[in-house]
């Protein structure tokens, strides 16, 4: 049992952000320096500007994870997965797995912009 609690923390801690310093992202409290504005004007702009900001960048990651899921899948790689082993990989359940390879497959079927 102490192992899917384990997987559940994993999962809601944050990952780290590349272009944060170490030490401000070992501190709980730092988040981008939101925590030291104090012109409420000029904290909501900037807490809405990464709201936007990792929401186009969550989103952009999904596509990322649908493709690689759909090359995971691809009946024609020797070393193929189900997607019931994708989804133990990425922790999906299957169902969703199978949603993420048709639309993986979807953006490599896409025609180049």
């Amino acid at each position: 049992m102490a192992q899917p609690e384990r997987n559940e923390r994993q999962r809601l801690r944050p990952a780290p952000l590349l272009f944060e310093p170490s030490e401000a992202a070992a501190d709980p409290e730092h988040f981008f320096d939101l925590e030291s504005m104090e012109d409420p004007t000029a904290l909501l702009a900037r807490a809405t500007e990464l709201t936007l900001a990792f929401r186009a960048a969550t989103d952009r990651a999904v596509e990322f994870q649908a493709v690689a899921a759909a090359q995971l899948a691809d009946p024609r790689r020797f070393d193929r997965l189900t997607a019931a082993e994708i989804a133990g990989r990425a922790e999906w359940t299957e169902d969703y797995a199978k949603k993420m390879i048709e639309f993986g497959r979807s953006l490599l079927d896409a025609p180049a912009p």
